[in-house]
């Protein structure tokens, strides 16, 4: 340690009060996080690149400072998938600092890890008063039974007015309209049970079938309209 001339030349005084970290909550325990190895915990962060144009939700589960499962999902950008590809193989096996200091491809991934690093070093996760905390594969139980990201999409103009594009139940191919033209349910088609239909053995039209639904007042809608051509 090099010291300048100024504190050599200082009188040793001695260092009293101090309580170490605040403890934070981490698997149903309260730990004083000193090293990487002292944190544990299943949490989220979201990430953005510079022009905004698509986004990350990235979920980890750290085990004394190790990743050891991530689950990565994106949004608005094209590249941005490939980029989660390589991310889901680069994060399980680095610890969450070697994660914060690994170049994940894509700039929104490397946000998110940043935001989620904030979360699980200040003790807000998911799991803080968990006891054991979640076991790994709480990634797969967070997408549902399709194993399917849940995403939102829906458009608008003021001279048109909304359409309901996708929504979490799934992939909506009618919008029920009223005799006010105002949207009273919708009729969909869920991909996931879909797509595990057709690997139970049946034919394509089968499975859409049995993979629609509705929500909302259909029965009462004077008219459907196809929200991506009407």
């Amino acid at each position: 340690m090099i010291y300048s001339t100024e504190v050599k030349n200082m009188c040793p005084i001695t260092q009293e009060v101090h309580h170490g970290a605040a403890p934070i909550p981490e698997e149903a325990k309260w730990v004083q996080a000193k090293e990487v190895k002292d944190i544990s915990g299943y949490t989220h962060g979201v990430g953005w690149c510079a022009p905004q144009q698509g986004c990350c939700k990235l979920s980890l589960n750290v085990k004394d400072g190790i990743i050891q499962e991530a689950l990565v999902e994106t949004i608005g950008c094209s590249g941005m998938t490939h980029s989660a590809a390589m991310a889901a193989e680069i994060l399980p096996g680095l610890t969450v600092l070697e994660g914060l200091n690994t170049d994940l491809v894509c700039d929104a991934i490397n946000t998110a890890m940043r935001e989620l690093f904030l979360q699980i070093v200040y003790g807000r996760s998911q799991s803080a008063f968990s006891e054991g905390g979640l076991q790994i594969g709480a990634g797969l139980e967070d997408l549902g039974k399709g194993t399917r990201s849940m995403v939102g999409t829906t458009y608008g103009t003021l001279e048109k007015g909304p359409r309901y594009l996708e929504l979490t139940d799934g992939y909506i191919t009618d919008l029920a309209i009223d005799e006010e033209d105002k949207i009273i349910g919708y009729k969909y088609v869920n991909f996931g049970k879909m797509m595990d239909f057709i690997k139970a053995g049946d034919d394509a039209n089968t499975a859409l079938e049995k993979a629609k639904g509705q929500y909302g007042r259909v029965a009462d809608a004077v008219k459907f309209i196809d929200p991506r051509k009407q």
